[in-house]
């Protein structure tokens, strides 16, 4: 598992420090910051650098501007936010490796912070060309990477750079490392993994490495409708992925032969249409009616699964277990939230719906570790290499 340098191992005082940060965060109409929780999460490296005496060079994406500069895009609302969060001056540069951004990182003192404009504004940040890596790296002493959920793509802010500068992760990257990596190689037993979401295809190196790893698999969401039909048991209309049904039934038996229990939902809330008013019954696994889809896991199901969730030492959840946008059906994916807040051993929740679903019922502060990647847990869990972490020093 990875071991790599943390930001605390580099001499920093004095120092231009070039952060690539996540500030991908969502806008309203009015261009204004509605969630700050990415900027947030970057504070602990900020303050440390701060406190260091550093000169913090804030990097950072937002939206999917494809290489143009597109006004919608830009990161002056989340400068202004960065400034009342911190209390202290946010140095806004109208460029992102330009004249005016050598130019304020030219007259910085330690203790200052300039935040270049949207990396994304240039083409040749996805394309990770050498020769734009090599500008950003221009302005910089050291490269610190705190972007968590850019570092399964090889960019050049999450990879190239780190080819001409001293590199190391930032405390919330270091942080994602240690708890991530401990369910992959030492996880205090029993290890259950709760798995939902709409597609097998999406969580199956996920499926397939966890096998290896964990002692109970919590199968929930449009997924486990693959899984109840390769049983053989009538699903309706329920969203299934027929190309998938073999491999699910190999999953299944692979997990079998290791001694892994998969549990599938025993009950499930369905309906005859795809509709947040749609009237709704409870019937067990393998009952569903032709004209019928499963559109949550059942209160059986909910009660089975947070027995296991509270026998566990350590829980890893990721996923829906229903059609968690409309309220009628969101149950299922609440009762695992409130399942997870009352577990006594170590919860990591991943993914967006599952986060989502730990802050609308306000228990952040009851979970272990909510981790900030998408892509990149889900790769990096699958036992897949990161290319932005790759790019950083180890830690010897």
């Amino acid at each position: 598992m990875y071991k790599k340098k943390s930001i605390k191992d580099m001499d920093v005082s004095g120092k231009r420090v070039f952060v690539r940060v996540d500030f991908n965060v969502p806008l309203n109409s009015k261009g204004q910051v509605t969630n700050d929780n990415k900027i947030t999460q970057t504070l602990p490296t900020i303050n440390y650098l701060l406190e260091q005496n550093a000169k913090i060079i804030l990097c950072s994406h937002l939206g999917r501007p494809d290489g143009k500069v597109v006004a919608e895009y830009s990161l002056k609302p989340v400068a202004e936010r960065l400034r009342k969060i911190l209390k202290r001056p946010i140095l806004m540069s109208a460029d992102v490796i330009g004249t005016e951004t050598h130019k304020l990182v030219k007259g910085m003192q330690p203790g200052d912070i300039v935040l270049m404009e949207n990396v994304r504004f240039e083409a040749g940040e996805e394309e990770n060309d050498p020769v734009f890596a090599r500008k950003l790296s221009s302005i910089a002493d050291i490269y610190c990477s705190d972007a968590f959920g850019t570092v399964h793509r090889a960019h050049a802010s999450t990879a190239g750079i780190a080819k001409y500068l001293p590199s190391c992760a930032g405390l919330l990257i270091s942080r994602e490392l240690e708890i991530l990596g401990s369910l992959l190689t030492t996880p205090k037993r029993p290890f259950v993994v709760v798995l939902g979401g709409a597609k097998v295809k999406d969580k199956i190196g996920m499926i397939s490495n966890l096998i290896n790893m964990a002692d109970v698999i919590l199968l929930g969401g449009a997924m486990a409708y693959t899984f109840v039909k390769a049983k053989g048991f009538a699903v309706g209309k329920s969203m299934i992925e027929p190309d998938k049904i073999e491999l699910a039934r190999l999953l299944l038996e692979k997990a079998d032969n290791a001694g892994v229990k998969i549990l599938l939902p025993v009950d499930n809330v369905v309906a005859q249409e795809f509709s947040f008013a749609a009237d709704s019954r409870i019937v067990r696994t393998g009952a569903i009616a032709p004209s019928e889809m499963g559109l949550d896991i059942g209160p059986k199901t909910a009660e089975l699964y947070a027995k296991q969730i509270q026998k566990a030492k350590t829980v890893l959840w990721n996923g829906p277990m229903g059609v968690f946008e409309f309220q009628k059906f969101a149950s299922g994916t609440n009762s695992i939230a409130f399942s997870m807040a009352k577990c006594k051993g170590v919860t990591v929740v991943a993914g967006g719906d599952s986060s989502a679903a730990i802050s609308n019922n306000k228990l952040d502060n009851e979970i272990t570790h909510i981790s900030t990647g998408g892509g990149a847990t889900l790769q990096l869990l699958e036992g897949d290499k990161l290319p932005g972490i790759d790019v950083l020093a180890d830690n010897i």
